[in-house]
């Protein structure tokens, strides 16, 4: 199975190449000042947020990017977030280009970070609630109750569509039962259930329409310790999307299967031929009379 990279490759191309072409953009005012703005969609009320971001995410910035960096209030019209980089101050070096294409990552994952950083620690953050909500996509968020020993995870699965709903429900089944392996002994524990589990009660009703059922993951401080911080963050604040991209991935393949299928079935047909009229019988052949034929025989 495939996990997806943190950093965004068309913003990192994009940033590769205007920071290899400063001497040649002669067309801009200031070649060496570049503004990266970010849209995120508003936050539902149960999502915690200040000022259309994510809790911690101001914070997140300046310690991922440090003082080359200069963040816009306000952002521009339309944005929730605005970065402003002076090539002539900082060095546009492959290292930092990707950090800044990972600004997704940093925005959205500011407050895993800081329960996870409390769970490193055995501890709560004072200013949570029971139960967190946050957004990872446009209307729809995924709740976490910290703990100071563990924090359950809870994703509530919706699909538009009904067969990415059957083949969601499936593979998270199947997830489920991966786990189970002997290989995976240290990996966060995992379970489904068609039905909200006992943690999510008192999120609000709306939040917990789920097709697909619940996924739920129990992280420990094991996981969150060191380098592995940011994996969990980052693999938790795209959960939704991995199990999409492998549902269209899934009935993409199913389709090409069934194509393929159809097309060696039309071809068999194709080259199969109509068998020949038998014009024999008992090695004997038939002539077909005329009416000239007729009467000449019934003359004689």
């Amino acid at each position: 199975m495939i996990l997806l990279q943190s950093h965004s490759r068309f913003l990192l191309q994009t940033l590769l190449t205007r920071a290899q072409n400063l001497d040649k953009a002669v067309t801009m005012k200031n070649p060496n000042l570049l503004l990266l703005s970010v849209s995120l969609p508003n936050p539902p009320p149960e999502a915690m947020s200040f000022d259309g971001l994510p809790l911690g995410a101001i914070e997140a910035i300046k310690t991922t990017y440090g003082t080359g960096f200069q963040i816009l209030d306000p952002p521009r019209d339309g944005f929730s977030l605005t970065l402003k980089l002076n090539f002539s101050k900082v060095r546009p070096d492959e290292e930092l280009l990707t950090k800044l294409a990972s600004i997704r990552e940093v925005v959205m994952g500011a407050p895993l970070k800081i329960i996870f950083k409390h769970l490193a620690s055995r501890t709560v953050a004072p200013e949570l609630d029971r139960l967190v909500a946050i957004m990872h996509r446009p209307n729809e968020t995924f709740f976490l109750v910290p703990q100071a020993d563990k924090v359950t995870v809870a994703f509530p699965m919706r699909f538009k569509d009904s067969v990415d709903t059957v083949l969601a429900t499936s593979f998270l089944k199947e997830f489920v039962e991966a786990r189970r392996a002997a290989a995976l002994n240290t990996a966060p524990s995992c379970s489904w259930s068609p039905t909200a589990p006992q943690e999510l009660e008192g999120a609000p009703k709306e939040t917990l329409s789920a097709n697909a059922g619940f996924v739920t993951f129990v992280i420990f401080p094991r996981h969150v310790e060191g380098k592995k911080l940011d994996r969990t963050v980052w693999n938790l604040s795209t959960f939704h999307a991995y199990v999409s991209y492998h549902v269209k991935f899934s009935e993409g393949f199913m389709h090409t299967r069934m194509r393929r299928r159809v097309e060696s079935m039309i071809q068999a047909l194709d080259q199969a031929k109509p068998l020949e009229k038998a014009r024999s019988m008992n090695n004997k052949s038939f002539k077909r009379l005329g009416l000239n034929d007729v009467n000449h025989t019934n003359s004689k």
